[in-house]
């Protein structure tokens, strides 16, 4: 090791305790351990731009272990990316571009959002998988548009989260080359030691699981993990594991001790420290001359590799211009003109469709007219109706395939198509049944807070599936997907909406939810009711009240939609004039204007809202003078058509509510 790279080191690693220290907050320990691994890998290895931190052909690297993202403002800053020194003294302070833990584009270079242990490892598994899938699609043998690897630091915490395990599984399977993780096993979590809690073989763990596994005994052996990293990138036919054995807090008093974990290291213990790693005491923050111009070289090779990338892009546009202009379309997230112009349409002719049957023939014809879009399902793929006819599989040998088999690992496949979205030129979709949409909670909440372009197709939606019984019959999982902000929820009532809801999940940013059925519901008539345009604005009115003067409103989701239909027509049997709406996206509909809004549910109309799900949020709606009919208890197991009726989805109920809702003196004043 050179004076320089050591200087090096030390330089990230003090940059990192500084910030922590003067933020009175954060994560020392893994950047004084892990600061070697991370400074020979963005020095010797990384492939990046700091002056372009979106150039599709740059290397990935993800901090799995997020809370030491000190460590990697550090990498960003001395790099030379778009990240002033002033950003490291406002750590985790309001407003600034340093946050806790790294946040997807909120800091230039930071590829994903990390921090909840696994979730770097799943995204680098989906990340990996998206560079060898456009790879096979548009490289040629002289011209490879995209080529390159993804790396990341995982620590102990993030192998012990299912989710890893789950990612690394398929990962294994899938034989991802170039993924390549740097595991800084240190042997501390935050309670204490991992021997008392994780003391399996790791290795042996990912040797089964088909990876690569090095070890380097010694994480302050630059030359040692130079090594073990261009042996995993001459790896490529499985993801390679470099377990380097680091010390937590590195050269602190505190060093291997749980306290060296989450706190900052105080005054003396940072003294201390300085003095055993020989560093200057003051000033803080100090970045020596020899450095910044070493390090800061890494924007003169990102400019040189980018200018060559681009060459190489001229080069194949020369000869086949074709290729590089649907490259450069589905990078920028472009749909291709008249994508949409074939979508079906569905009469009532045709018979009742499930709606999970409507979505498979929108994918059928999307397929051949998306190439970006892929996807499948966490081993539902005939149940969840998710794969694309007529495309080959994305396995080991078939990099070019666009249907997934997960596995039965759902938040995996979440994680991953996460990764998919973030690298870029892809739109991923993944599905299952919605009630296991709660394995998978951890990985949807970060793709909403990434705002990342992935959709989560979820059938099975209700207890109208029937005799699988309360184990498979979702409840509360629609409030609690709308729960989690910037996440869009459609529960479409037929397949038209269905045909709709496909359309805005690909046209809107950000991720969505599809809530499908699995039994046969009506279609609704697209010459009689406003579906294609209504369904755009997330709720609308389907059919007006006789006379066009409500006395109550039925707002109702997905196959509720059909209910609310019959007890609107017996109702005016009964001389009670009804309103129909169907709200099939919350969060849509609540984007629209006040006047739209206030034109569909009218103030001073009471509302009865018909949702197979637990009624808690439907007040936003329903205000204080209508009802809610739910089901708030879990389900049973019979025939679907039983429990509707057992559980008072029918006509009789909905009237009997409408009855008792008008009968009551708010309602009766505000007619």
């Amino acid at each position: 090791m050179s004076e320089l790279d050591q200087t090096s080191v030390n330089t990230i690693r003090f940059l990192a305790v500084d910030s922590v220290e003067k933020a009175k907050s954060g994560h020392p320990g893994l950047p004084l351990g892990a600061a070697p691994m991370a400074y020979v890998l963005w020095d010797r290895y990384l492939r990046h731009n700091p002056a372009d931190p979106k150039w599709p052909n740059r290397d990935r690297f993800v901090l799995s272990a997020g809370h030491g993202s000190a460590l990697l403002y550090a990498l960003l800053h001395l790099t030379g990316y778009d990240l002033p020194l002033e950003q490291l003294k406002q750590f985790r302070q309001w407003g600034s571009e340093t946050p806790g833990h790294p946040e997807y584009g909120h800091t230039p270079g930071v590829e994903a959002t990390t921090g909840p242990l696994g979730q770097g490892f799943a995204m680098g598994v989906g990340l990996a998988i998206a560079e060898r899938h456009l790879g096979a699609v548009y490289n040629t043998d002289d011209a490879p548009l995209i080529d390159h690897y993804t790396y990341a630091i995982v620590s102990d915490g993030d192998l012990m989260e299912g989710v890893a395990s789950e990612a690394a599984s398929l990962a294994g399977h899938l034989g991802l080359g170039k993924l390549i993780y740097l595991y800084d096993d240190n042997h501390v979590s935050l309670e204490g030691p991992t021997s008392w809690t994780f003391t399996e073989d790791v290795g042996r763990r990912f040797q089964a699981y088909g990876w690569h596994v090095l070890h380097v005994e010694d994480g302050n052996d630059l030359d040692a993990i130079d090594r073990a990293i261009r042996e995993a990138r001459d790896e490529r036919q499985r993801p390679s594991l470099l377990r380097i054995r680091t010390h937590l807090g590195y050269g602190s008093p505190v060093q291997d001790t749980r306290e060296a974990h989450g706190e900052p290291l105080g005054p003396a213990n940072l003294r201390a420290t300085k003095e055993r790693l020989g560093w200057p005491l003051d000033p803080p923050f100090l970045i020596p001359d020899e450095v910044r111009e070493h390090l800061g070289a890494a924007r003169r090779r990102g400019a040189a590799w980018q200018a060559e990338w681009e060459t190489t892009r001229e080069r194949l546009r020369s000869r086949d211009p074709d290729r590089v202009r649907r490259f450069e379309e589905q990078w920028a997230g472009r749909l291709p003109a008249g994508w949409s112009d074939a979508l079906p349409t569905f009469r009532p002719a045709d018979g009742a469709v499930a709606t999970r049957d409507a979505s498979q023939k929108v994918l059928t014809i999307l397929g051949p007219r998306l190439p970006a879009l892929l996807g499948g399902a966490a081993d539902l793929s005939p149940s969840t109706k998710t794969l694309l006819p007529g495309f080959p599989d994305y396995e080991p040998g078939e990099a070019i395939g666009r249907n997934f088999h997960f596995g039965v690992r759902e938040h995996a496949m979440v994680g991953a198509l996460n990764g998919l979205a973030l690298h870029g030129g892809l739109i991923p979709y993944g599905g299952t049944f919605l009630v296991f949409s709660d394995y998978a909670r951890g990985s949807i909440r970060l793709a909403a807070l990434q705002q990342t372009h992935a959709i989560f197709v979820f059938t099975h939606d209700s207890i109208g599936m029937g005799e699988d019984g309360p184990t498979h019959q979702p409840v509360e999982h629609l409030l609690s997907l709308r729960a989690i902000p910037g996440l869009t929820v459609f529960r479409p009532a037929d397949a038209n909406e269905s045909v709709v809801a496909w359309r805005l999940a690909l046209e809107r940013t950000g991720p969505s939810a599809l809530v499908f059925t699995r039994q046969k519901v009506p279609v609704l008539d697209p010459d009689r009711y406003p579906i294609a345009t209504g369904s755009l604005r997330g709720g609308y009115i389907l059919q007006e009240a006789p006379g066009g003067r409500p006395a109550v409103v039925l707002v109702a989701t997905g196959s509720e939609v059909a209910l609310a239909l019959e007890a609107q027509e017996r109702l005016g049997a009964q001389g009670v004039a009804a309103r129909v709406v169907s709200l099939p996206s919350w969060r849509v509909f609540d984007e629209q204007s006040p006047d739209y809004r206030a034109g569909v549910l009218p103030p001073g109309i009471p509302v009865v809202s018909i949702e197979a799900g637990v009624t808690l949020g439907w007040e936003r709606y329903t205000g204080s003078s209508g009802r809610a009919i739910g089901i708030d208890h879990f389900g049973a197991s019979a025939p679907g058509p039983v429990l509707q009726r057992e559980f008072g989805f029918t006509a009789d109920h909905v009237i009997e509510v409408v009855r008792s809702v008008l009968a009551t003196p708010v309602a009766a004043e505000a007619r």
